[in-house]
């Protein structure tokens, strides 16, 4: 039996398991939103959200919308491909709610 992992696989593994990916996808789910948004819910620091969010954009992940409006608006929201993700995120948040304790 071949035990090599999928390349395919193993480079969805690598993009979802960089730090703080999988909640900007989660916090995506609900729809377009703003940098400030995105940072205040969930607290990670602005450089390195602007990272992610390429990374996610270069992925085809994540859409970067621009309105010239004044002051400029710039919202960020998943594409079709992001999108996909959802039912693999809900999976992860039945499962973490069945299966992990937070610790205060």
């Amino acid at each position: 039996m071949d035990k090599t992992i999928c390349p395919r696989f193993e480079k969805a593994m690598t993009i979802l398991s960089q730090r703080w990916t999988g909640l900007i996808i989660y916090q995506l789910i609900s729809g377009p939103q703003r940098f400030c948004s995105i940072e205040s819910a969930i607290g990670i620091s602005g450089r390195v959200l602007s990272e992610r969010l390429k990374d996610l954009e270069n992925e085809a992940i994540v859409k970067r919308e621009v309105y010239p409006e004044t002051p400029v608006r710039i919202e960020y929201s998943l594409t079709d491909k992001g999108k996909a993700l959802e039912p693999l995120m809900r999976k992860i948040e039945d499962w973490s709610q069945s299966w992990l304790k937070v610790e205060n």
